[in-house]
């Protein structure tokens, strides 16, 4: 028998082999899923003897991290801002990056406010879920054109104990929209097919490439958006997105085309120009 820490060794210097950037601690976020126990209390079951049925699990576990398969796949959960939510193939794995969102979201309107907003493009439901749980005021819409995302959102509101705080419904960006709202916000596709080619394997071997790439140089959702949002939003209302890294000058000029009263891009914490805002006018 093999005892844990011997275990973790081998897993570390596998995916170590296998060119990943932090090996020691992508093997310990796996055998602690693997084993149904808190990271940290590896720790303390160093000597632990493993079974032949947990040295499978977790070696399997390793080897399918080993092929690039993304990490909250094989654990089957991510953590997003303060919920953990379920994670698979049938949506995007949500970014950290993409938590930055939710601050400019609530930023631009007071805490106390009741605010109707529409969520694009809901995938995993990690935007709309993570509005919902930080303002309890605020009455939320997620649409996904993909049956297979909506499920998995669903999913997400009853596991997050917020499946009354979101409406899920199927629309192909405003296909099936009829009412109007204070903030638009959506993660829509905005890679072109060369970006994805040349991303991590994690990416464009096992993200929905329909969630990635949007033609015209990953400017078409962004521009759908954009040029239909006024028609659903109230007065003053607000439409945020994330971005490609070179489009904001484009998007600048379709912002100035439907006349936003204001419109700019903001970076993230990296310096990367990543979200774009713009304003109804009053």
């Amino acid at each position: 028998m093999q005892n844990l820490l011997d275990t973790l060794k081998k897993a570390t210097d596998f995916l170590s082999r296998k060119g990943l950037e932090k090996p020691r601690m992508e093997a310990e976020y796996l055998f602690a899923a693997g084993l149904g126990i808190k990271r940290l209390d590896l720790y303390l079951q160093f000597e632990r003897l493993l079974d032949d049925s947990e040295v499978e699990t977790l070696r399997t576990m390793t080897v399918r991290r080993g092929n690039r398969e993304p990490l909250q796949h094989i654990t089957g959960k991510v953590s997003f801002r303060d919920l953990v939510l379920k994670s698979d193939k049938r949506a995007l794995v949500p970014r950290p990056e993409t938590e930055e969102i939710i601050d400019l979201a609530l930023a631009l309107f007071p805490a106390d406010s009741v605010v109707r907003v529409l969520d694009l493009g809901t995938g995993s439901g990690a935007i709309a879920l993570a509005l919902a749980a930080e303002r309890p005021l605020w009455k939320i819409d997620a649409l996904d054109k993909s049956l297979e995302a909506l499920a998995l959102a669903k999913e997400n509101a009853q596991l997050t104990q917020l499946e009354g705080r979101v409406n899920f419904g199927q629309s192909n960006w405003f296909e099936a929209v009829t009412d109007k709202y204070d903030l638009i916000i959506s993660n829509p596709p905005y890679l072109t097919e060369s970006e994805v080619a040349t991303a991590d394997p994690e990416v464009k071997d096992f993200d929905p490439h329909s969630a990635l790439i949007a033609p015209e140089n990953g400017l078409a959702d962004l521009k759908i958006i954009l040029t239909q949002a006024p028609k659903f939003l109230n007065q003053g209302g607000w439409v945020l997105c994330e971005t490609g890294i070179d489009q904001h000058v484009a998007l600048a000029e379709i912002s100035k085309q439907n006349s936003y009263k204001e419109y700019e891009g903001v970076s993230d914490m990296s310096g990367r120009p990543r979200f774009w805002k713009a304003q109804k006018a009053i």
